[in-house]
């Protein structure tokens, strides 16, 4: 009888445990689903922001320029450029090639594309002070950020876009 009594227990137990488990159970996946939608939401307008911001205004802004339509200024002296001081008590330089792409098609092409080379030093200075705003950790992990400040530079300098890429075709840290 006891063995009988012992299992009737153990019946009524395990149908206890089967019945809170089943209620935590939905309890807890209408809540975990809810913060699933939570945070593909959030992630979706974080992608949105980060496409629409960086991606699609640089194809926008290459997709307009045509191969045909696009020439290359090259400033052929190689720039060595002091690298602002890291704190560790040596003296880091950056030597760098630069290149420029310029739209052919663009209404202010003829009247400023001469003008390149005679403004050339003081492009170059530009670059001097961009680059060296940084220190060597910054810009090897920043280049393509120092060729959009310098992109800036140059179009601010013309006060026209007509140049619209600009790119190290070499660059070193020491």
């Amino acid at each position: 009888m006891k063995k009988n009594l012992m299992s009737v227990i153990i019946l009524a137990l395990v149908a206890v445990n089967v019945v809170l488990t089943g209620i935590i159970m939905f309890s807890t996946v209408s809540a975990n689903r809810k913060t699933i939608a939570l945070v593909d939401d959030i992630a979706a307008i974080l992608n949105l922001e980060l496409e629409s911001s960086a991606g699609q205004e640089e194809v926008a802004e290459e997709a307009q320029v045509l191969p045909e339509n696009s020439e290359v200024y090259d400033i052929a002296d190689p720039m060595t450029v002091a690298l602002k001081d890291s704190g560790d008590g040596r003296d880091h330089y950056a030597m760098c090639s630069m290149s420029f792409s310029i739209n052919k098609e663009h209404e202010d092409y003829k009247t400023y594309q001469p003008m390149l080379a005679a403004k050339e030093s003081k492009i170059k200075s530009e670059i001097i002070e961009v680059v060296g705003q940084y220190t060597k950790e910054e810009a090897q992990a920043n280049v393509h950020g120092i060729e959009e400040a310098i992109l800036a530079k140059v179009q601010a300098m013309f006060d026209s876009d007509f140049v619209y890429e600009a790119y190290f075709r070499d660059i070193k840290f020491q």
